[in-house]
């Protein structure tokens, strides 16, 4: 799993737009102690989130398995633009074949759960994938057989207060596993100055 932060909004932006509910522009100090205290003290402490939502997040994620994704497109309140299956398959077509032991390898195209059972079962999957890319199934066909362990990568954008949801749902202990490793590493990669807003979000081991 890799996470890239492209992009993000400034946090002058948000207590800008805070500022605005009371017109009080001239207290402001350019995203400094001033306004982050306004930003937590509104957005966090007194609830108004909706001004948190003028902050926004550009991620980059790769190598995150399908199975994610679709925990991802329940957060609704995103935009995620993925990498094409029916484009990309064809880059598992001129492999070798794949056997059940090959964790090596595959590894290149699956997310292995340290369960050895489910693991050997993922690469057997995608052996028949791999065949059936041989033949002259097309693409849009061939990817209903699409193991769930399968590698995709997409670049996602999410503002601040939808963040802060994901963050307190997904780093629970009863988030799925690879999604609450997605969740730490998002926040870890956040910039520095943001992380007050999302530190309360975060399930701390008791």
């Amino acid at each position: 799993m890799q996470i890239k932060l492209l992009n993000f909004t400034p946090l002058w932006v948000c207590a800008h737009a805070t500022r605005t509910c009371w017109q009080s522009f001239a207290k402001g100090d350019n995203g400094g102690e001033k306004d982050c205290e306004l930003i937590d003290r509104v957005g966090n402490k007194f609830k108004h989130a909706s001004t948190l939502e003028h902050l926004s997040y550009n991620f980059y994620i790769k190598e995150i398995s399908r199975a994610l994704l679709q925990e991802l497109a329940r957060h609704r309140m995103a935009s995620l633009s993925v990498k094409s299956t029916r484009y990309t398959l064809k880059e598992l077509k001129n492999e070798q074949e794949f056997i059940a032991d090959d964790l090596k390898r595959a590894e290149k195209y699956l997310v292995f759960t340290g369960n050895s059972d489910v693991d050997k079962a993922s690469i057997t999957a995608l052996e028949n994938l791999r065949k059936i890319l041989n033949t002259n199934v097309s693409l849009d066909i061939a990817k209903y057989c699409l193991p769930e362990s399968y590698k995709t990568e997409l670049t996602w954008t999410i503002n601040a207060r939808s963040l802060q949801n994901f963050l307190s749902l997904r780093t629970s202990k009863s988030a799925l596993w690879e999604i609450r490793k997605l969740a730490y590493a998002i926040f870890e990669a956040l910039p520095e100055e943001h992380k007050f807003i999302f530190e309360d979000k975060i399930y701390k081991e008791s």
